[in-house]
């Protein structure tokens, strides 16, 4: 029996497996398209170059991975951004990992705080469970399988 490896956690799963038993992470197959990918951590022209080439100004939530759509921008809008599994949130992130009712953002001026909503899997801010915290330029939010970059610029 052979196996694959997550990309995101590196365990092991069945080969048949679709996603990772452990994180629930899509397990990448070898389809033999290009992928165009990029690091929203990157500082100087390259990466501005890179955030500029996708379009994504102002504040924003970048998906870095999971379910297919990295590179995906979302914008917070005024106010509360409720976010989840929910076709009716605000973020629509669909997977089972994420709770229905998952966290919200909240906007204030130029200031931004996520908060979890009593989640089944947690919202964590750069790699730390969280119950709230301040977002800042380049942090990055998990929220079930899904990594997203927090972008103010």
């Amino acid at each position: 029996m052979s196996h694959v490896y997550c990309p995101e956690c590196g365990f092991q799963n069945p080969e048949a497996s679709n996603y990772c038993s452990r994180c629930g992470a899509l397990l990448a197959r070898d389809t033999g398209a290009e992928t165009m990918s990029f690091d929203v951590a990157e500082e100087g022209e390259e990466g501005d170059a890179a955030l500029g080439g996708l379009g994504i100004t102002g504040p924003a939530l970048v998906v870095r991975s999971g379910g297919g759509m990295a590179g995906q921008p979302f914008r917070p809008g005024d106010g509360t951004t409720l976010i989840g599994r929910s076709p009716e949130c605000d973020i629509f992130l669909d997977d089972v990992t994420v709770s229905r009712r998952h966290a919200e953002i909240s906007r204030e001026g130029d200031e931004f705080t996520i908060r979890d909503l009593g989640s089944l899997n947690g919202t964590y801010v750069n790699r730390k469970r969280i119950e709230s915290a301040a977002l800042e330029d380049d942090d990055e939010v998990q929220i079930g399988k899904y990594r997203l970059t927090f972008l103010r610029r």
